[in-house]
């Protein structure tokens, strides 16, 4: 079942059956990202956290003759530990937007309904990580409220 999200696109929990489509979104993601970069270990990290316990929703477009588009956005959650306090906190694991439905909403409605998400399974809090290079994000989760709450460094060998 879906819902209108934004006017013009709907929101639909996805199932077991969205494993293909949930790792072809993720290196999307990454690719912006990393465009040179061997992303083949993605397939990896999609098996070890997509679960039951780890809730994924589609955003597909509505046109105007009242059919329905492939995915053009998605969000996948799925559980934390927070270090510094041991409580169990939501966490953003994918929320992505194709380019060219980007800055319309559909982003901040996406993180909106994580945040319902957490909030209903009695977490008091929800977590993300970002690249420090990718601005547009960054931009977006302050605007939410996010706020830093530590600092990954690394160090080429």
């Amino acid at each position: 079942m879906s819902e209108v999200l934004i006017p013009g696109y709907s929101l639909r929990q996805g199932s077991r059956l969205d494993r293909a489509l949930l790792l072809k979104f993720v290196y999307r993601t990454y690719k912006e990202q990393f465009p040179n970069q061997d992303l083949s270990h993605l397939t990896q990290t999609v098996e070890q956290y997509f679960s039951p316990q780890a809730p994924l929703w589609w955003v597909e477009q509505l046109h105007p003759d009242g059919s329905i588009s492939e995915p053009v956005g998605c969000l996948w959650l799925g559980n934390a530990i927070d270090q510094a306090d041991g409580e169990r906190t939501a966490h953003i694991f994918l929320l992505y937007v194709a380019p060219e439905h980007r800055k319309q909403g559909i982003g901040s409605a996406l993180v909106l309904r994580g945040e319902e998400w957490a909030l209903q399974r009695g977490d008091r809090k929800i977590s993300l990580q970002v690249f420090m290079n990718n601005q547009p994000a960054l931009n977006l989760y302050k605007k939410l409220g996010y706020q830093p709450q530590s600092l990954l460094m690394q160090k080429m060998l």
